[in-house]
């Protein structure tokens, strides 16, 4: 397990196969730098890995809406954990129906349940554990939680020039594109005169995040393939957020969405998510091309 993030000088870690998102979420402490999903290479119902090396404080069992498109869990859970790098804060997870015990220690990539598929989520999102670390005595909102800071680095790598590649994997509900000049970690793009990484959900979720070595400022302006995202309104250290332009995907007549996160480690594949599931029809090796309009 690799430390990839922090935050009050609590670690957040995961295993090089994972991919991890700050942004590619509707939910407001993913816009405000406070939520880190973890995204381990496993289905639903398998073993969810910890994040963090704390002590199990509290379960909580949450009601949640029903999936839409997708047999859902009725429920969600929340999982307190006293940080034992920082015993002052309180680590929170979600998404995981929990087998570890009140009072319990847990190391990172310690079992901590099985992951859940959660009426939260959206017909297209995959398994993972979201985190934030929070105080003692505000742990469940959806705001309050502490600012988290990203640990690992972005390769250099040029833009790509247009939205080209091949189909890895196909389902009903999104297909896995090999993209022609991605980077290992992601989807390359413009920031001011420098290059980062794109971590988002285009364009529903109407944000577009992005990670770089440097440290980001507002006002600085985000394109792909040459095509202007948004100027970042929102900067936290290595790390920003840019309101979406009037921008839309398609692929031949029919209009998609981009599903972006950072992949630590292996070939970074981009998820193309269709309006309804089953009504994109694409074939597994074929090569796609996604119009920006």
């Amino acid at each position: 397990m690799d430390i990839v993030a922090s935050s009050e000088d609590v670690g957040i870690y995961c295993s090089r196969d994972h991919r991890i998102s700050f942004f590619n979420s509707p939910y407001l402490a993913h816009h405000c730098y406070t939520a880190l999903d973890l995204y381990p290479k496993r289905g639903f119902g398998e073993a969810a890995p910890s994040p963090v090396k704390g002590v199990v404080t509290k379960v909580r069992q949450v009601k949640c809406p029903k999936g839409k498109y997708f047999e859902s869990s009725g429920f969600d859970y929340a999982i307190l954990m006293k940080s034992l790098e920082n015993p002052e804060r309180l680590v929170k997870v979600l998404h995981v129906i929990p087998t570890v015990k009140i009072g319990e220690l847990v190391e990172p990539g310690q079992d901590l349940g099985f992951l859940l598929r959660s009426g939260y989520f959206n017909f297209w999102t995959e398994p993972h554990i979201h985190v934030e670390v929070r105080n003692f005595s505000d742990p469940i909102r959806a705001r309050g939680g502490f600012k988290i800071k990203r640990i690992t680095r972005i390769d250099e790598a040029d833009p790509v020039k247009d939205l080209k590649g091949t189909a890895i994997e196909v389902r009903p509900e999104y297909s896995l594109i090999s993209l022609e000049g991605a980077s290992a970690q992601g989807l390359p793009a413009e920031i001011g005169a420098n290059i980062g990484v794109l971590d988002a959900g285009l364009p529903h979720y109407g944000w577009v995040g992005i990670h770089t070595n440097d440290v980001l400022a507002v006002g600085e302006p985000t394109k792909l393939c040459g095509k202007k995202l948004g100027t970042i309104e929102l900067a936290h250290q290595n790390m920003g957020l840019a309101r979406c332009a009037n921008l839309s995907f398609r692929l031949g007549k029919h209009p998609v969405g981009l599903s972006l996160y950072l992949q630590l480690c292996s070939e970074a594949l981009i998820k193309i998510i269709p309006q309804k599931p089953g009504t994109l029809r694409i074939n597994r090796f074929e090569e796609v091309s996604i119009d920006i309009v």
